[in-house]
C-alpha cells in the first residue's frame, strides 16, 4: 500500500493567512501571522498595519514551536503556569498561546503562529486560519 504525504503549498499558506487576517481585522487586532511548513521553515509572513515589530519573531517562533512539539503552544504555557519550569529549557519551545499545528489526514503538515494581541486572541486568529482549510484541496 502506498503512502501519500500531504504538504502545505504557498497557496495553502496564503489561504490560511487570509482567513486569519479576516478574523484579526474583524476585531481590529494588529497582529503578525506566520505560517511554517512541517520542518518549521517560514512559508508566509504577514504583518498587519500598526503591529509592533517585536511580534514578527514571536509569531514565527510560536509557529515553529507548534510544529516542533506537535501541539498548540497553549499546552506548553499551561505546563509552565502549573510550575513545570523544565519546559522553559526546551530548545525551540515558546510557552505562549497563539501557535497551532496544522494537521491534515493525521499528518502534521505545518503550523501557524500569531502575535500582537493577548495570547488567547492570537490563538483565536490562528484557529480561524486553520478552520478555512479544505482537506480535499491539499
Amino acid at each position: 500500500m502506498a503512502n501519500s504525504k500531504l504538504f502545505l503549498t504557498l497557496e495553502d499558506a496564503k489561504e490560511i493567512a487570509a482567513a486569519a487576517e479576516a478574523e484579526a481585522k474583524r476585531n481590529n487586532w494588529p497582529v503578525v501571522i506566520a505560517i511554517v511548513d512541517e520542518g518549521g521553515h517560514l512559508l508566509y509572513l504577514m504583518r498587519l498595519d500598526n503591529t509592533q515589530y517585536g511580534s514578527i519573531e514571536v509569531a514565527i517562533q510560536k509557529a515553529r514551536s507548534a510544529i516542533a512539539f506537535r501541539r498548540p503552544t497553549k499546552i506548553l504555557e499551561e505546563q509552565v503556569n502549573q510550575g513545570h519550569v523544565r519546559y522553559l529549557s526546551l530548545s525551540g519551545a515558546i510557552p505562549i498561546e497563539g501557535g497551532l499545528p496544522i494537521v491534515l489526514g493525521n499528518q502534521f503538515v505545518g503550523a501557524i503562529g500569531v502575535s500582537g494581541v493577548r495570547s488567547h486572541q492570537d490563538a483565536q486568529i490562528a484557529q480561524a486560519g486553520i478552520d478555512t482549510l479544505n482537506p480535499d484541496s491539499l
